[in-house]
């Protein structure tokens, strides 16, 4: 058995630059375009109801906190069943686990059609939150099944890529369901909930028939290229916990009750936590914002809301492609997030609508654009089940900023009837992200584990 890893460690070395990068290529073809239409789904099932909120608030009577309390209420049952839900997708695989999520909350997000008090509101985004846990961190896993520390970022920020595409097609989407209001005796978020819940019912049957396990299964592989990609991530795991060892840090990246209790794992959720909570804040509100700023129709305002999440998609890749090119990580973090602050503070102190397009267009592609690098970093120390469970506890950690981002604008404009002041609290979050990135994260750099102490 040690001879043949060793073999299959040396062939992995021996690889030469244009068949390595053909294998990735290969796979990425294969793989990231599928994730990422099944992320857009996700992404809009959980993000509609901030185009829905342009005609649900008014029919149901919602003020601005009980919006705010409902849209955020997703990640408290999303943060509850994120851990377990990761390390059952590590037991039973990613293709049944995958399935699995995908069905269930198609079903739960088309079902908010029937919301008609405020109580069954909090009650179904709740439900819709635990039908959705560990679908994110279950895709960042099983990109680490593929791609190497050295070429993660940007197959990540490729991936996540699908929050703005997403933003691209919900908006004019939604918008144009809206406009259905009154057919078949249905409102237009009725409309917006139904067709776009019922996909990820149909997508999920799909995943089944088309996600590997991982490489060893992957038949589209010639035999060559999956003996090469099984070798190349068996070389990756140990040189990781080769650099593990030589820091001191024995086996603690892979195993589960390490990375729980690892200070690195925590100061890499604080950040995310902040990242996350102007994240969201941006992306319940947009829709809202943009219309009180310049009294567009619905329709109107989904086709504008689509243009922060086009620029926000080509920052994404940019940064991404750049943070694997210079193995840079930390500034690629914290330049980003700091833009995106500046990007919220800007449109906090203008009310000519091109202008607070603009900030919340630099506000989006900051905060968005810092995704990829971000995920990088954990991926680089954790593997195994400590990759399952310390992945999840992260994104668990961070997605409670989904609850408070949104309760925080919702708050704020009911005690002002401003998204004035909202704004400008909402910039402290990414502000806080850039300079913690800083203060607390240490040896970023890919394909090697932070170093001991801080992150």
């Amino acid at each position: 058995m040690k001879q043949s890893i060793e073999r299959a460690l040396d062939s992995a070395t021996q690889a030469s630059t244009s068949d390595v990068e053909a294998v990735y290529s290969k796979i990425a073809k294969r793989i990231i375009p599928f994730m990422i239409l099944l992320f857009v789904v996700a992404w809009l099932d959980r993000v509609n109801v901030g185009f829905a909120a342009l005609q649900m608030n008014r029919d149901l009577g919602f003020s601005p906190r009980e919006y705010g309390v409902g849209a955020g209420i997703f990640f408290l049952g999303y943060t509850l069943f994120e851990v377990p839900s990761n390390l059952l997708m590590a037991r039973v695989g990613a293709r049944i686990w995958i399935a699995r999520i995908m069905i269930l909350w198609g079903i739960v997000s088309a079902a908010m059609m029937f919301v008609s008090s405020v109580h069954q509101f909090y009650v179904l985004r709740f439900v819709l939150g635990l039908a959705e846990a560990g679908f994110f961190p279950g895709m960042i896993l099983y990109l680490t099944y593929w791609f190497p520390a050295t070429e993660r970022g940007k197959a990540i920020a490729q991936f996540m890529t699908a929050t703005a595409i997403a933003g691209v097609i919900g908006g004019p989407l939604s918008g144009l369901l809206l406009s259905m209001d009154g057919r078949l005796g249905l409102a237009g978020w009725q409309w917006l909930f139904l067709v776009e819940g019922l996909p990820a019912v149909a997508l999920g049957i799909f995943v089944l028939f088309y996600l590997t396990e991982g490489p060893e299964q992957a038949r589209w592989l010639t035999a060559d290229e999956r003996a090469w990609l099984v070798a190349r991530m068996a070389q990756d795991r140990a040189s990781r916990a080769e650099a593990a060892h030589g820091a001191g840090r024995g086996h603690d990246q892979a195993t589960l009750r390490a990375a729980l209790l690892s200070p690195r794992v925590w100061f890499l959720s604080l950040i995310y936590f902040t990242i996350v909570v102007g994240f969201y804040g941006i992306s319940f509100w947009l829709p809202q914002i943009l219309k009180n700023l310049g009294g567009l129709s619905d329709v109107a305002t989904g086709f504008v809301a689509a243009v922060p999440y086009v620029v926000a998609a080509i920052v994404m890749v940019y940064v991404g492609a750049h943070s694997d090119r210079t193995g840079e990580r930390r500034w690629h973090v914290a330049v980003p997030t700091l833009l995106g602050a500046v990007g919220l503070l800007l449109s906090a102190a203008t009310q000519n609508p091109l202008l607070a397009l603009a900030a919340l267009t630099l506000a989006a592609s900051g905060i968005w654009g810092s995704l990829g690098p971000y995920w990088a970093l954990p991926t680089a120390f954790l593997s195994g089940t400590a990759a399952a469970g310390g992945i999840a506890l992260i994104n668990s950690v961070g997605n409670l900023g989904g609850f408070l981002g949104p309760f925080l604008i919702g708050w704020v404009r009911q005690q002002t009837d401003s998204f004035t002041l909202a704004l400008v609290a909402l910039a402290a979050a990414p502000f806080l992200a850039g300079v913690l990135v800083l203060v607390l994260v240490r040896g970023e750099r890919a394909g090697r584990p932070p170093a001991a102490g801080p992150v």
